[in-house]
C-alpha cells in the first residue's frame, strides 16, 4: 500500500508541476504580448501625429519624412475616420466587396469594431479645434500569432505528454503481463513433478491400504493441487469458454471454504432453484469466487462474520455478489484494489484481485468491480457476464 500512495504522490507531484509550467509559459507570453501590443500602440500615436501633420501642411512643407513613417506601416491595420464618421484612408485592411461603396461600407463597420475595442486615438487638428480625426487600428497578424502561439505550443506538448504516458502504461502492463505468464507457467511446471510424484505414491498407498479412512481426503488435496497447477498452466492463454453452471461453481466454492475456514464465519448462498447456465473457463472462475471469499474471510479477522454468495440473472446479464461483514475498505482504496502490488495484508503480494480482475475482463469478457464497501460493516463485491 506504501508504494501504491508513494506512486500516486508522483503522479500527484508531476502534474502540479506540469500545471506549474504550463501557467508560468502563459503568463510570461501574455506579458510579451503586452510589451509588443503596447509598442504597436505607440508606432500608432506616431503614425497618427503623421496623418495630422500631413493634413495641416501647405504646399511648401517637406513632407519626406511624414510619408516615410506612413508608407512604413505594412502590418498594422488601420482605418481614419473624419470627425463626421466617415472613412479617409485606411491601410492593411482586408475586404471583400463588388465595389467602392462596398468597400466603404466594411472599411466602416470594422472601424466601429476597431472603437468599440478601444483601439482608437483621436488627434485634434491645429487649423479648427473643432475638427479631429480618429486613427482606429488593430492587432498586427504577427501579434495574433504570437498570442495563438503559446496555446497552440502547449496542447502539442499535452498531446505528446498523453501519448507518451498510454505508452508507458501499455508498456508497462505488457511487461507486467509477461512476468506474470512466465511466472504462472513455471509454477505451473515446476509443480507438475511433484504433484505426479505424489499421484503415484497414492495410488501405492491405496493398494497397500485400500480401507484407510485418511487416503480421500489426501487424494482430494492432491487433486486440488491438480486443479492449481491448471489453473496457472492457464494464465496467459486464451481458454475456450464452454456452457457451464454458475451454481455448480459457486456450490464447488462453498465446500472448498466450508471445510478450511473457522466455524465462527458461516457461509450463506441466495441461488435461483434453475442452474444458470452461462459460457466461461469453469476452473479459472472458481479461483476468482475463492479469491473474493478468502479475501473476505481475511477482512473478518477470525471473527465472527457471514459471507453471502449471490447469484441472479438479469435479462441477458448473469450476475454474482459477494458479500462480507469485515472491516470494509477505506474510501481512498477502493480504486486501488484491484492495481497489482496494493494490498493492506502484511504479508500479501497483492496480486490475487489483479489477476481475477484480469479473468473476469480479458478472458470472460465481463466486469467485476468493488459495488459497496462501509468501514467496520463489510464490502460487496459484484461481478457482471454477458451471457451469450
Amino acid at each position: 500500500m506504501q508504494w501504491t500512495d508513494r506512486i500516486r504522490q508522483v503522479k500527484i507531484l508531476l502534474v502540479l508541476a506540469a500545471i506549474f509550467i504550463a501557467v508560468a509559459s502563459l503568463l510570461i507570453s501574455h506579458s510579451l504580448i503586452r510589451d509588443l501590443a503596447q509598442q504597436e500602440r505607440s508606432k500608432m500615436e506616431v503614425w497618427a501625429e503623421a496623418m495630422r501633420t500631413l493634413s495641416e501642411a501647405d504646399d511648401n512643407a517637406d513632407l519626406s519624412l511624414v510619408l516615410k513613417v506612413l508608407d512604413e506601416n505594412n502590418t498594422i491595420p488601420v482605418v481614419v475616420l473624419g470627425k463626421d464618421g466617415t472613412v479617409t484612408e485606411y491601410r492593411n485592411v482586408e475586404i471583400s466587396a463588388n465595389d467602392a461603396s462596398d468597400s466603404v461600407k466594411i472599411v466602416n463597420k470594422v472601424a466601429q469594431q476597431m472603437k468599440a475595442a478601444g483601439q482608437v486615438i483621436r488627434i485634434p487638428l491645429a487649423n479648427n479645434h473643432n475638427d479631429y480625426i480618429e486613427v482606429c487600428y488593430d492587432e498586427s497578424l504577427m501579434l495574433r500569432r504570437i498570442a495563438i502561439y503559446p496555446y497552440i505550443q502547449l496542447g502539442v506538448v499535452m498531446l505528446f505528454v498523453v501519448v507518451a504516458i498510454f505508452a508507458l502504461l501499455t508498456s508497462k502492463r505488457a511487461e507486467q503481463n509477461k512476468v506474470w505468464v512466465g511466472l504462472s507457467k513455471e509454477t505451473a511446471h515446476q509443480l507438475g513433478t511433484p504433484i505426479s510424484s505424489l499421484m503415484a505414491w497414492l495410488a501405492i498407498l491405496k493398494e497397500t491400504y485400500p480401507n484407510d479412512k485418511l487416503l480421500p481426503e489426501l487424494d482430494k488435496d492432491v487433486q486440488r493441487l491438480q486443479l492449481v497447477a491448471d489453473r496457472f498452466s492457464k494464465i496467459g492463454s486464451v481458454p475456450e469458454p464452454v456452457p457451464a453452471s454458475m451454481n455448480e461453481v459457486l456450490y464447488h466454492v462453498i465446500d472448498y471454504m466450508d471445510r478450511r475456514t473457522s466455524k465462527k464465519i458461516q457461509m450463506i448462498t441466495d441461488l435461483p432453484d434453475k442452474d444458470v447456465i452461462i459460457k466461461m473457463n469453469a476452473s479459472l472462475f472458481e479461483w476468482v469466487i475463492e479469491n473474493l471469499c478468502k479475501n473476505a474471510v481475511d477482512a473478518m479477522g477470525g471473527e465472527c462474520g457471514q459471507i453471502v454468495l449471490h447469484l441472479e440473472q438479469i435479462d441477458n446479464k448473469v450476475v454474482v455478489e459477494i458479500s462480507d461483514t469485515g472491516k470494509g475498505i477505506k474510501k481512498k482504496n477502493i480504486k486501488n484494489v484491484f492495481r497489482p502490488g496494493f494490498t493492506t495484508k502484511q504479508r500479501g503480494w497483492g496480486l490475487g484481485l489483479s489477476l481475477a480482475k484480469r479473468i473476469v475482463e480479458d478472458y470472460h469478457h465481463g466486469k467485476i468491480f468493488v459495488k459497496c464497501s462501509e468501514i467496520g460493516h463489510g464490502t460487496t463485491f459484484r461481478i457482471e457476464l454477458k451471457k451469450s
